[in-house]
């Protein structure tokens, strides 16, 4: 069977997978988990689902752990995840007492792992709190932020900011994401996964009978977005640029 690494060294070739492999020479032994709130559904699975087994094969002890929360739980973290994008929200105090509640549930549950873990990635705001019930640890532990942080809520970021600024280090995909914080803040920019489902090439056929199903010219120019339908997607943003466009080029569809 082949491997991973070996279906991406089609693409990127065997020089980058060697140099990949260098890379993680002085990683070896150390244990590396990484916590987030879902393994189906979202950026952030989507990524740990690729991430985690790549790192296996490099040769590096990791491990995915997701969090347990009730239905109450993850509302809050959804409004949080608005509110870090600057979404005008109102949190009641008894929705930021199950959100800490549920958070030290799962320190409880995931002690005997984070405990012996060297490295620590928490991604994103849903188990940030983890963090505090871990006075006693010896590894680093990351916060990895998914979200355009740059403009949030002032309250939200005002309660949640006390339980990130006790990290080591928190990674953000953009300089203009990113918001200042008392340790060492990294970037990592987004990237494109070419072999997964919504990156893969598809055949000439299937392209030109899904778009005539949907009443699109073949024949002219194409202005698409792929995301979900969301402010935070900028829409307005999508449908202004084909306007600057049209004054150029008339025949362009969106």
């Amino acid at each position: 069977m082949t491997s991973m690494l070996e279906q991406y060294a089609d693409i990127v070739g065997w020089d980058v997978i060697d140099h990949l492999h260098q890379l993680v020479e002085p990683l070896r032994g150390i244990r590396v988990v990484h916590v987030n709130s879902t393994k189906k559904g979202g950026g952030v699975a989507e990524i740990l689902a690729k991430l985690v087994p790549l790192k296996r094969e490099l040769g590096i002890d990791v491990s995915w752990e997701v969090i347990e929360g009730n239905q109450d739980f993850f509302s809050v973290t959804k409004s949080f995840h608005n509110a870090l994008q600057g979404d005008r929200v109102d949190v009641p105090k008894r929705m930021l007492k199950i959100y800490e509640e549920v958070n030290a549930a799962n320190a409880d549950t995931l002690r005997p792992v984070l405990e012996k873990a060297d490295i620590v990635f928490i991604h994103d705001p849903q188990p940030a709190p983890l963090l505090r019930h871990f006075e006693s640890r010896t590894g680093k532990w990351i916060w990895r932020c998914h979200i355009d942080a740059s403009r949030p809520n002032r309250s939200v970021w005002k309660y949640l900011r006390p339980f990130i600024a006790g990290y080591d280090a928190s990674v953000f995909s953009l300089a203009a994401f990113a918001q200042p914080l008392p340790h060492l803040e990294y970037l990592i920019p987004p990237s494109i996964d070419p072999l997964s489902e919504k990156n893969i090439d598809l055949k000439d056929t299937e392209v030109q009978t899904t778009l005539l199903s949907l009443g699109i010219d073949v024949e002219r120019p194409l202005m698409l977005q792929v995301s979900r339908y969301d402010r935070f997607k900028d829409p307005v943003g999508v449908i202004r640029a084909y306007r600057l466009t049209k004054n150029f080029l008339p025949t362009v569809q969106l």
